[in-house]
């Protein structure tokens, strides 16, 4: 075999065509094999021959797409030092483009002997029983696909699982469910385009391992929090094949959806890996360079310092690994054409050494990249450590996870005292929070429920989490959810029960989808998917979890199709710019206003009041409105909400500074559908709102 020096970059495996250089980082090393599997999984080593600035690199001419591979790393051993190099452990490249199988669980995966201390090496080869990197085809036809760069304050997000969404979709052919495919069907495509999503958020895709103990419990990790590829599409999610061709498959994935003008956001997990904890399994990371990929404890750096509850956190204060992560994202902007991520547990990213930081060496460099720094991000924007819960405060291009919108919006529906004043910062987009930091309402990312936790039925109809699928005896998942049902589990079908908890769930919709800021729709609350009151479904890769398409609740879906059109159609709900809570120019009326159900404005003292669970929001259209169906502009397309979240009906009375006009209804939560004979008021009328409901008037000529 013909050897060449190579190039210490680009790290990774690089086809250019007639051979593949490879390079990977480790300043541990002494000496890296690189192993060559054939068809047959019979091994070739090759020594490295040359390591500059600790990078160790070789090029082999006609080696390409298809080559299967992984590296050995001599070194030293010793964990009481944080070095645990152990080259009968076959690890995969950080910079795989594909990687080939999953874990085979067997002793020979961990560095150390079981029964023993983790300091005594263990030297079994794990070449048999582990994954393989993939030299991948960068090659693709994107023919004239281009960035979308949809403005976030016109975007709509979709939070969807690859598999679950698809699996059991009657429409989509079986052998393609469940894939990247199957999400450029025209039957999934018509729903997301129904429905008016402007972008899908995609759950972890980075191909990921199921832990081991899940597997023998015959669990898997659904979700995919357990990063151990960044560059590399998950192979399981691939129709045609995981070696390689997963690639393929996922480009065309983001070239249909761009077609029909669906953006992709990756959700990414570069806070932890597979690997956990001093106990943990060998795959990558680990055996290449300990102590620069984890923060290790400083008074014993056998142990990992963990922010993530994982049992390990990358370290974000090494220059390779800021690199890898950059390198990452960038790769699947410019190669994989994706349009933004969402950061799990985003507050990691910002320790530097011990405090959340949010001047760290990671939001610089974001900042600066011209590649990066131009598309959507998206933080979680807290973790378990101490001082880890972040709401508001990443920096000025980023948007967050409003998880004090979610809590509010959860406390003011289900009847909590003194929720009104807060009610009313998240529902106009949280400007508490964002606007002194030169934000605008679309920083916040607006949600109820999300896929850790319950989805929108069981939040609604189960007042205790039923995790016992999870063999865990129910101690897993979030205690405290803020859930809210009917007071009672009540009879199986008693009708007032279903019909309070159906209005619920509208409630919460229209909560959600006309809030100032960024709506993000847990996939499947659309159609009423439940998990039968599971709120921690992250091992169940079955279907507990899946899309149950032939269940699904058509009225609600309907619903919500009405309600994200009146967004895209009215600017009163999408607004670039905070309220100001003064008179638009050219009119004497506010840009917003709030009443007190019976028709006065808002008091001081009334959003001190403790039982106050109820309230009118005028939403100003003129100087903002659209154009209608036939391309004029709307002079005028002001909206009144009227809200009551208190338990028994409230007479609402249409306020007399509205002289002149009439008002259409155009949903009320008590009834399933919009209407489509809009009641007309006056000013001044009373109009009764049942008890936890809101209705919508739109201003009429």
């Amino acid at each position: 075999m013909e050897i060449w020096p190579g190039k210490p970059y680009p790290l990774g495996a690089t086809y250019d065509g007639f051979g593949t250089n490879f390079s990977i980082f480790s300043e541990a090393a002494h000496r890296v094999e690189l192993c060559l599997f054939d068809d047959s999984n019979r091994e070739t080593r090759l020594d490295l021959p040359e390591v500059t600035a600790y990078c160790w690199h070789v090029y082999l001419p006609g080696t390409g797409p298809g080559q299967r591979y992984g590296f050995r790393v001599h070194g030293p051993w010793d964990p009481a030092l944080g070095n645990r190099c152990n080259p009968a452990k076959l690890l995969l490249d950080p910079y795989a483009k594909a990687i080939e199988g999953q874990v085979r669980w067997n002793p020979a995966m961990f560095p150390y002997r079981f029964g023993e201390e983790d300091d005594r090496m263990e030297t079994t080869d794990s070449a048999p029983f582990a994954p393989r990197s993939v030299v991948v085809n960068p090659y693709f036809d994107w023919a004239e696909d281009r960035p979308i760069r949809r403005p976030l304050h016109e975007t709509v997000i979709y939070e969807a699982h690859v598999k679950g969404f698809t699996i059991r979709h009657p429409d989509v052919p079986e052998a393609i469910r469940g894939t990247y495919t199957a999400l450029t069907h025209p039957s999934v495509l018509n729903h997301l385009k129904g429905l008016g999503i402007t972008a899908v958020e995609l759950m972890p895709i980075h191909q990921f391992i199921h832990d081991e103990h899940l597997i023998k419990k015959g669990l898997r990790n659904y979700w995919g929090y357990n990063s151990i590829g960044y560059f590399a599409p998950h192979n399981e999610y691939s129709s045609t094949g995981g070696a390689g061709q997963q690639v393929q498959d996922f480009k065309q994935m983001v070239k249909v959806l761009h077609d029909e003008g669906i953006e992709v956001i990756l959700d990414v997990v570069y806070n932890h890996t597979a690997e956990g904890n001093h106990l943990g399994p060998m795959l990558c990371f680990r055996g290449i360079d300990n102590a620069a990929y984890y923060r290790l404890e400083q008074s014993d750096r056998r142990y990992y310092t963990d922010y993530t509850g994982t049992g390990n956190s990358l370290n974000m204060a090494h220059p390779h690994v800021l690199q890898l992560i950059m390198d990452s994202l960038r790769y699947w902007v410019l190669d994989m054409h994706v349009d933004g991520f969402r950061f799990d547990l985003a507050a990691t990213l910002a320790r530097q050494l011990h405090d959340v930081d949010r001047l760290s060496a990671f939001f610089d460099l974001i900042q600066q990249d011209p590649v990066v720094g131009q598309v959507k991000l998206i933080a979680e924007p807290w973790d378990v450590g101490v001082g880890g819960y972040q709401v508001g405060n990443f920096p000025p291009q980023w948007s967050e996870w409003n998880g004090k919108y979610r809590d509010c919006i959860r406390d003011f529906w289900r009847g909590q005292d003194q929720t009104l004043g807060e009610f009313a910062y998240r529902f106009t987009g949280s400007s508490d929070l964002y606007e002194n930091t030169s934000r605008r309402p679309f920083a916040s990312i607006n949600f109820v429920t999300a896929h850790d936790g319950f989805t929108l039925h069981d939040l609604v109809s189960y007042n205790e989490k039923h995790n016992e699928a999870n063999l865990e005896e129910n101690r897993d998942g979030e205690s405290n959810n803020r859930s809210w049902n009917c007071g009672t589990e009540g009879p199986a079908g008693d009708p007032d029960i279903v019909d309070l908890r159906c209005r619920q769930k509208r409630n919460f919709l229209a909560t959600l989808i006309l809030s100032q800021g960024v709506p993000m729709l847990l996939g499947g609350d659309e159609i009423g998917r439940t998990q039968q009151g599971n709120n921690n479904a992250y091992c169940q890769d079955n279907e507990l979890s899946w899309f149950d398409w032939k269940s699904a609740d058509t009225c609600l879906l309907e619903f919500v199709k009405g309600l994200i059109a009146l967004k895209r159609e009215h600017p009163a709900f999408r607004r670039k710019r905070w309220f100001q809570g003064r008179p638009i120019k050219g009119t004497q009326e506010h840009d917003i206003c709030w009443f007190t159900p019976d028709g006065r404005k808002m008091a001081d003292e009334n959003w001190d009041e403790h039982f106050a669970k109820s309230i009118g929001i005028f939403l100003n259209g003129k100087g903002i409105a659209g154009l209608d169906e036939r391309g004029n502009r709307i002079v005028d397309d002001s909206f009144y909400l009227l809200i009551n979240a208190h338990h028994e009906p409230i007479v609402f009375i249409v306020p007399s500074a509205m002289l002149g006009n009439s008002w259409a209804v155009v949903f009320d939560t008590t009834v399933e559908a919009f209407l489509e004979d809009r009641p007309l008021h006056s000013p001044e009328e009373e109009i009764r709102v049942q008890g936890r409901s809101m209705v919508l008037l739109q201003r009429t000529a």
